[in-house]
């Protein structure tokens, strides 16, 4: 297994439509292209969205995060989302390897 770790900065004054965009437009198509969401959190402090997702390998991997870059619906999402400006200024990306198996995580 590998997880994705994201962390997204978004713009000043723009959390609640990170949050917005992630629940209606980006959570929904990842099961569309292979991506399983483990979960997916606000900083309490900062309110930047980190979510974690999984896959079986760097390939299976890859090959989802590709399939979604490449969505019609998705690309329109983004750019109507963006007509005030960009949402995410920074972004940090984890790969993570589990050291245990058969930790549950929920």
């Amino acid at each position: 297994m590998l997880y994705d770790l994201r962390v997204y900065e978004h713009a000043e004054g723009r959390g609640d439509d990170v949050r917005r965009r992630f629940e209606a437009e980006v959570a929904p198509r990842f099961a569309l292209h292979g991506i399983e969401l483990v979960g997916a959190f606000m900083d309490a402090d900062t309110g930047m969205l980190t979510y974690l997702t999984r896959f079986l390998d760097e390939a299976a991997r890859e090959k989802a995060r590709q399939s979604f870059g490449e969505d019609g619906d998705w690309k329109a999402a983004k750019e109507r989302s963006e007509v005030n400006g960009p949402l995410i200024v920074k972004q940090r990306k984890s790969l993570l390897h589990p050291i245990m198996d058969g930790l549950p995580i929920s």
